[in-house]
């Protein structure tokens, strides 16, 4: 789910993992635009170990269709040693009894209008394969008046990543993301790129396979100045309670 931006709680977005309206969309395999192409400046930042950084915000309810989910228990446990690859993950967790219950959690990083160009980078691990119905991993900005939603997903239901369209609906992409590998660090990384007004997700790297997704999301108007990132954990409709770490969180910025 989006994440709601800093000065309304209350703003939130339409997005569940079975929506309706989802669009089926081809994954290109070509290369990216040049824009996309454009390689990190002396200017670019990097927020490196995010998942250490205190102060993370956090919602249940919020992050359901139009704000209004479930309320459930879930938490968030830093500075794990195990499972951990730098020995201090951050464990996340969502319980209850609520079929498809949804917990979001994001970290602002305060904003920065000058940077559009993205690489979400991330470790996860898990041990439940059958519990997820969707792992979810965000960068959200608003500047310029608009905001700018990187919405994606390993949509284990679907068996594929989605991302995010503006307009209100997961898409697919192709790309494969069945339950990733339990008891074990996956590895994934998101490029993407704040580009003519809209989002533009430019490839996803999953456990050292890279594919060019070339595709657009859009974006809305919206004030303020914001960057964060978000991570979201979807139950199934079998209501599995489950845990995630996440470790080497960072986001590079340009």
């Amino acid at each position: 789910m989006e994440v709601p931006p800093l000065k309304s709680l209350l703003e939130t977005t339409a997005i569940t993992v079975f929506c309706a309206l989802t669009a089926i969309v081809g994954v290109s395999q070509s290369s990216p635009s040049t824009s996309a192409a454009s390689t990190a400046s002396s200017s670019t930042k990097v927020y490196a170990n995010i998942d250490q950084d205190s102060g993370w915000s956090s919602c249940g309810a919020c992050a359901g269709i139009n704000g209004k989910g479930a309320t459930v228990p879930y938490s968030l446990t830093e500075d794990n040693k195990s499972p951990s690859i730098d020995g201090r993950s951050a464990k996340f967790w969502i319980g209850g009894s609520t079929k498809y219950a949804d917990a979001l959690w994001w970290k602002e990083l305060g904003a920065n209008p000058n940077v559009s160009h993205f690489i979400y980078d991330v470790y996860f691990y898990y041990t439940n394969s059958s519990a997820p119905q969707a792992l979810e991993f965000d960068t959200n900005q608003n500047v310029g008046g608009r905001r700018y939603i990187f919405g994606t997903q390993c949509n284990v239901a679907a068996k594929q990543f989605d991302i995010w369209n503006m307009s209100g609906y997961w898409m697919h992409t192709g790309v494969a993301c069945s339950a990733p590998p339990a008891y074990t660090w996956n590895h994934l990384t998101w490029e993407y790129e704040r580009l003519n007004g809209q989002t533009y997700f430019i490839s996803v790297t999953y456990n050292g396979v890279k594919h060019y997704i070339n595709r657009y999301g859009g974006s809305r108007g919206a004030g303020g100045g914001e960057l964060n990132v978000a991570f979201q954990m979807d139950e199934n409709g079998h209501a599995i309670n489950y845990n995630v770490w996440l470790d080497k969180l960072s986001l590079t910025a340009w």
